[in-house]
């Protein structure tokens, strides 16, 4: 990195940090720094969630995936656009939630389940899970920057040896923290908007760079067609042979759309806008982030494939590997004998040419990395290393992880190199914020407030919010140094949180829609779920060093392993279960379909058999004589005649220019993405099948050249609409009127807000 490129991250930077700062001059209640206030525009929300969509732990997690199975899979993805869509344009629980007027998740269900106890336990569940799967998050950060940056593993300060990976993890979440100290969620909402607004063009940038750099139909193309039979990374026909990311997780998408549409909402930005019309704007606008994170990680994850497998850049690598594979070494082995034998071992890897065209293609069980893995993994046993099996996990896991940083620094120039590394940071802070932001909303609104006999005044709430911020920090910090991760990020996330969604999901979703759901049913539905998880967890984490060797002294390999291939044979080869002494047979995505499944039909059974009397949702909704504010309520029209409008979720709070933007959503995803790009292409083959050539042409034109397209245009609406959306986000904060009652205690299965408002309206009936 050059004065120049340090120049180019640290401006920005600072600017972000500076709005705010100066947010924070406008938080003057409870409702400021959980809900901004609700004064948020649409594209205030629409930029903010845009930067929330990149982060560096999704782009790891993209690039692992897609490094791992390709593009192929995604492809089929489509088959889940109509639902996706459906449930935007109607507004499926951001609607209705922002109806309720919770400032937190907590509130919201102890209003409709009328159980303080079930809003404290479901809140510690849901921070614990997000704690525990979010804390990998500074160190895959201070990872990437670690690598990218090329620093060293350690410095001398004062006479004192201190790792650089932990002090770049306590300069990442030390922005975070002190974007909520500023401001809470307004603070969050502001300087994401405008880390939105930055990045968008960097996207741009960067797309066109790598499109550049990279020739489509003599390295990209090549590489992408050079993979056995059954693992095509492009050919969406070819891919039965793929594990973990393959189809069944469509299947998994389909449920979660569902189940899990508001499984993380409250307070924050989700109930931030000024009505429930502009939450579902922002909500339906922001499936437009379609096309900027998924471009961005597609052509990152291109250019690390071309970079390490094509002969073109066998040299480059090389040097790649080695370094990669040599400060993985540092990081997961501490005898210093072993660390410098093995690597020594890796570095004596010769440079790999692999023609295509002329050598076997590849796949994921042989390739360019495979001798890498199997050189640490002789290694470590020759040296007689405890727990072998364990620690070669964790160099593989690593190894995948960090491609990104050292690949990036080999290929991007001055200037590019501090671009990119601009985009990282941004990201970050971005999505730490929010992440750490929820878990603290939850517990002061939802573990905390609830013990209050009446409501603290605004200093100590907000204190409340500030310590409890800086703790969950420390244990960000804490969880990163410590916490040994042993499986791709994706997975590993997966199952950590499952302990929360695997039973939430029925408890939230049938709270708003539906009137028989009981209090036993959530409490069962939660049991189940968080029971069931910590079962899969525990055998996923504890697999290689202590599960499999106990079940070698039983003798119960054999029989087990017959068991879960004789159970998981009508489902191959989508789903295979087979024994491995390195990894759990059933993955994450499998273990997490079968919880949310069970945890379904436990909800309801036990509903329907505790339940009295139906629940009054008129109430939590504020709709017909509950509506004392005469805040507006879109009417939906079920007739034939409203048809057109009812596909496009079309209601009477739509303004034209709210109408074109659904209409054209709807033509866009509906008539292009599912019509001509899915349904086309599935008859077509169905009638001729496309040789590999065409698949190459139709992944170049569909998820490149037009998403590219798009990216440009709306780059510039985005912004364009974002800057003037905090104009008047200020303009608004300046002349409200702050009701210090709207802060998220309940009383009588009502919030006090409300409470004082009915007990008004029943006098006045009286």
């Amino acid at each position: 990195m050059t004065w120049i490129d340090w120049l180019i991250v640290v401006i920005p930077t600072l600017i972000v940090l500076g709005l705010a700062v100066y947010s924070s001059r406008y938080v003057k209640g409870v409702v400021d720094f959980l809900s901004a206030g609700r004064l948020c525009g649409r594209y205030v929300l629409l930029a903010g969630d845009m930067a929330n969509g990149i982060s560096i732990l999704a782009i790891v997690m993209a690039c692992e995936r897609q490094y791992k199975v390709g593009f192929s899979v995604g492809i089929w993805g489509a088959i889940l656009i109509p639902l996706t869509m459906m449930l935007a344009l109607f507004g499926f629980f951001v609607y209705r939630f922002r109806e309720t007027k919770a400032l937190s998740f907590g509130q919201f269900i102890e209003i409709r389940y009328g159980s303080k106890s079930l809003r404290v336990f479901a809140s510690i569940l849901r921070t614990l899970a997000e704690l525990l799967a979010h804390a990998i998050m500074p160190a895959v950060a201070g990872r990437f920057f670690l690598y990218y940056l090329g620093f060293p593993q350690y410095i001398t300060l004062f006479g004192v040896q201190v790792s650089v990976f932990v002090l770049l993890m306590v300069i990442c979440i030390s922005m975070a923290i002190f974007i909520i100290c500023c401001g809470g969620t307004l603070a969050i909402v502001i300087t994401d908007a405008i880390q939105g607004m930055i990045c968008l063009p960097l996207i741009c940038l960067f797309s066109i760079y790598f499109l550049y750099k990279f020739n489509w139909s003599t390295e990209i193309a090549p590489v992408l067609m050079d993979r056995v039979p059954g693992q095509s990374f492009i050919n969406p026909y070819d891919v039965l042979e793929l594990r973990d990311f393959n189809l069944l997780t469509l299947v998994l998408g389909a449920v979660t759309l569902i189940l899990h549409a508001g499984s993380w909402i409250g307070g924050g930005a989700s109930g931030s806008a000024i009505t429930p019309h502009e939450q579902k704007m922002a909500s339906i606008m922001s499936k437009w982030r379609g096309f900027f994170s998924p471009l961005l990680y597609l052509l990152l994850s291109v250019a690390i494939l071309v970079t390490l497998n094509h002969q073109n850049f066998s040299k480059e690598a090389r040097e790649i590997r080695s370094e990669l594979s040599a400060r993985v070494a540092c990081d997961v082995v501490s005898d210093p004998v072993i660390q410098a034998k093995l690597i020594a071992n890796l570095a004596a890897i010769p440079e790999q040419k692999h023609v295509i065209g002329v050598d076997a293609p590849l796949s994921h069980e042989k390739n360019l990395d495979t001798i890498y893995i199997d050189t640490a993994r002789q290694t470590l046993e020759e040296a007689g290393v405890e727990d072998s099996a364990f620690v070669t996990q964790q160099f593989k896991t690593i190894y995948h992880q960090t491609m990104l940083g050292v690949t990036m620094r080999k290929i991007l120039s001055p200037g590019l190199m501090g671009l990119f590394c601009l985009l990282a940071i941004l990201a970050m802070v971005s999505t730490d914020d929010s992440y750490i932001f929820s878990s603290v909303l939850t517990i002061v609104q939802d573990v905390i407030l609830p013990f209050f006999k009446k409501a603290p005044p605004f200093w100590l709430h907000a204190l409340l919010f500030r310590v409890v911020a800086v703790l969950i920090g420390l244990m960000f910090l804490f969880c990163s140094c410590y916490m040994a991760q042993l499986d791709y990020l994706e997975l590993f996330i997966t199952i950590v949180l499952s302990l929360w969604l695997g039973g939430c999901g029925p408890m939230v979703t049938f709270a708003l829609y539906g009137k028989f759901g009981t209090k036993q049913g959530a409490w069962a539905s939660l049991l189940a779920g968080m029971g069931l998880s910590i079962v899969a967890l525990y055998l996923q984490r504890n697999w290689a060093n202590v599960v499999y060797p106990f079940l070698e002294e039983q003798n119960w390999v054999h029989p087990i392993g017959t068991f879960l291939e004789t159970v998981s044979a009508p489902f191959n080869p989508v789903i295979v279960w087979t024994m491995n002494p390195e990894k759990f047979p059933i993955n994450s995505f499998e273990s997490y379909l079968l919880t949310m499944l069970a945890t379904l039909v436990i909800y309801i059974a036990v509903s329907y058999l505790t339940s009295k009397e139906k629940y009054n949702l008129d109430r939590l909704l504020h709709r017909g004589i509950y509506n004392l504010d005469g805040s507006p309520h879109s009417k939906i029209n079920w007739s034939w005649d409203n048809l057109m409008r009812l596909f496009a979720g079309i209601t009477d709070e739509h303004t034209l220019g709210d109408k074109v933007i659904s209409y054209s959503l709807v033509i866009y995803t509906y008539a292009y993405s599912f019509g001509v790009c899915f349904l086309l292409m599935v008859i077509w083959n169905f009638i001729s099948p496309w040789s590999i050539e065409y698949w190459g042409k139709y992944f170049l034109i569909v998820n490149i050249i037009i998403p590219a397209c798009i990216v440009a245009v709306t780059s510039v609406w985005f912004g364009i609409g974002g800057i003037f959306g905090i104009i008047s986000l200020f303009r608004r904060l300046h002349n409200r009127v702050v009701d210090q009652l709207d802060n998220g205690m309940v009383h009588g299965g009502m919030s006090l807000v409300d409470e004082a408002k009915f007990k008004e309206l029943e006098e006045k009936q009286k």
